[in-house]
């Protein structure tokens, strides 16, 4: 395409596709809203709700408010159990009874676990024969680290022979721990 202007006869070519993008431009910048910019408002306070006379005191009023207190608390770490033999007190092993006789055994341990040992701890026969014993004794309360002496009372057998008899110490819990303690006696007529 080739343009003619009259004054001074200047010729201008352009070429077809760059003279649709040049009215194209112009169109477009004409037709283009401009931004207007807008006004600044400062914030404003709000109303206040309720006027105040000059001449009433307003009252001092004050909670007082309890400082917290951080108490360190230590964890509870679970204590063990344990029953350790030391000897027997009464009627070593192979003692020679009577048939029918009463027995008194009595056993030193010593608790060597770092739980204190209080009435719901039982002493229970867990072999041989009971003896004439109920099978579910209390063990005697003990704190941890001392030593005690544990008691059953039996009857002897009325007919000759070994005998032995086996008890263990449980927990609150129920479970079982510790050294076991023994009777082995030999009855005679």
């Amino acid at each position: 395409m080739t343009l003619w202007f009259n004054k001074d006869m200047l010729r201008i070519t352009l070429r077809p596709y760059l003279f649709a993008v040049l009215l194209t431009l112009i169109f477009a910048s004409a037709c283009t809203a401009q931004a207007t910019p807008t006004a600044f408002r400062p914030p404003t306070k709000p109303a206040p709700t309720q006027i105040l006379s000059t001449t009433t005191p307003i009252p001092a009023i004050y909670t007082a408010v309890p400082t917290p207190t951080v108490t360190a608390t230590a964890t509870e770490i679970p204590c063990s159990n344990n029953l350790e033999f030391l000897q027997d007190v009464t009627i070593p092993d192979d003692t020679i009874i009577a048939a029918g006789a009463t027995i008194d055994k009595q056993w030193l341990v010593k608790n060597n676990g770092t739980c204190d040992w209080d009435s719901t701890y039982r002493l229970k026969w867990i072999g041989g024969d009971p003896l004439g014993a109920p099978q579910e004794q209390n063990l005697y309360p003990a704190r941890a680290g001392t030593q005690v002496t544990l008691q059953i009372t039996f009857s002897a057998p009325t007919v000759e022979g070994i005998f032995e008899s086996a008890w263990q110490a449980y927990g609150a819990d129920g479970i079982a721990f510790g050294d076991r303690v023994y009777m082995k006696i030999v009855i005679s007529p």
